[in-house]
């Protein structure tokens, strides 16, 4: 599976069953790809957690661990996502082995895309491009920047308040994925999450370059 498309970030829901209901309906819309985030929940929810998306996502989306590689190696994921505190790109290859998924977040600094790609990151995700309700306080990032990273030849995700009505702006800047929560989360009921993944999902459809090329 590539690293492209809508990248389907959870929220954080302490609920297991209503997770992977929503999940799954994302995926069933067209989400390529899932991040389990979930900020505030014990070490053992997330384990139940993150094993039971594992499940859902098998086959069907590529499945990342937010933070931790421990548990993206304890559940079998595809990989890891890593912030600025969360340790280098050496070191969650170590945890996760040669053969899973690193991503890792630049916000809005090229330079520091340059040092993660260096190290060996899979894909960059920048943002926030837009205010989020998540991260009010995030840094925010230029879709220029987009446009400026396609050099390094990665996959690069946009992240930060983006819905149906704004992601093709970013698509169309460089972004091979857009990460989105809140514009497919915040529906109570999974069909209606279907219908926003599907919304996003179809700009895609149109013909994009192959992630990573300038």
């Amino acid at each position: 599976m590539r690293i492209a498309g809508l990248y389907a970030v959870t929220p954080d829901v302490d609920d297991t069953a209503l997770l992977v209901a929503k999940v799954t309906a994302a995926i069933s819309g067209g989400a390529t790809m899932v991040q389990y985030r979930h900020k505030s929940a014990a070490a053992s929810r997330k384990l139940e957690q993150a094993r039971a998306l594992a499940a859902a996502c098998s086959g069907r989306a590529l499945f990342i661990v937010n933070d931790d590689a421990a548990l993206a190696r304890a559940v079998a994921a595809d990989g890891v996502h890593v912030g600025e505190d969360d340790g280098a790109v050496t070191q969650a290859r170590a945890i996760v082995g040669a053969e899973r998924i690193v991503g890792v977040s630049c916000y809005n600094e090229l330079a520091r895309a340059r040092r993660m790609a260096a190290e060996g990151a899979d894909y960059l995700a920048f943002g926030s491009f837009y205010a989020s309700s998540v991260k009010p306080l995030a840094r925010h990032a230029a879709p220029s920047l987009l446009h400026d990273a396609r050099s390094l030849r990665l996959p690069l995700v946009a992240i930060g308040g983006i819905t149906a009505a704004n992601a093709s702006a970013l698509v169309h800047a460089g972004a091979d994925a857009v990460a989105v929560i809140s514009d497919l989360f915040d529906h109570e009921e999974p069909s209606a999450v279907s219908r926003a993944a599907a919304a996003i999902a179809s700009i895609f459809q149109s013909q994009r370059p192959p992630p990573g090329s300038p």
